[in-house]
């Protein structure tokens, strides 16, 4: 059997090609546990970058690290595509990590899904095909779903009102028993706070 070469530098997701990760895989597949030991390597380093963005706690995200990959290798013989893996870590990581976020939460609000700030706010658009740029994405979608979670009430439903359900002004004045202007200034302090909170994506 001929076994694929694996790069000299497996230190990152870019110093090898689609194709030898895929073959890379397939080797994991079938039970190679160097190979796998090459993916963790090339993977470990973005996925606990990703899981600290978004949880902003070094011990938390190497537990969703620790449970990524671990999920990953029960979830090999399972691939169907190999040159998938590497999507499904990221994905797998930002669920954990989302999951983390929602057992921090210690009092109810009104819910605010990342999924939906993402249609809301760019568009259904095209299917992203970078992995990596889909997990950034989904991490920025989520911090602002936390930071609009951590605004006062009233300015969350403004905001919510505007932004995700487009009504003016005064639908907004009539719905919260409040005047347009009073709308005016509770958006610009969302805005603001919301600005704030998001300065690490700018």
């Amino acid at each position: 059997m001929t076994v694929a070469r694996r790069p000299e530098h497996p230190g990152t997701p870019a110093a090898f090609t689609a194709v030898e990760e895929a073959a890379v895989v397939a080797l994991a597949q079938a039970g190679d546990a160097a190979a796998f030991e090459f993916l963790v390597l090339a993977y470990r380093g973005r996925i606990h970058r990703l899981a600290l963005r978004m949880l902003g706690d070094a011990g938390e995200a190497e537990d969703v690290v620790q449970e990524t990959l671990a999920a990953g290798w029960r979830a090999l013989p399972l691939l169907e595509t190999p040159g998938a893996f590497g999507g499904w870590l990221y994905r797998t990581a930002a669920n954990k990590s989302r999951d983390v976020l929602r057992r921090r939460s210690s009092h109810p609000v009104e819910a605010v899904d990342a999924a939906d700030l993402g249609i809301a706010l760019i568009g259904p658009g095209q299917p992203e095909t970078d992995p990596h740029r889909t997990a950034e994405t989904a991490a920025e979608l989520l911090d602002l779903a936390v930071a609009l979670r951590a605004l006062p009430e009233d300015l969350r439903s403004c905001w919510l009102l505007r932004e995700l359900h487009e009504q003016s002004y005064r639908e907004i004045g009539s719905a919260l028993h409040i005047s347009p202007h009073a709308v005016r200034g509770r958006l610009a302090r969302a805005r603001e706070k919301l600005a704030e909170a998001m300065v690490a994506w700018r």
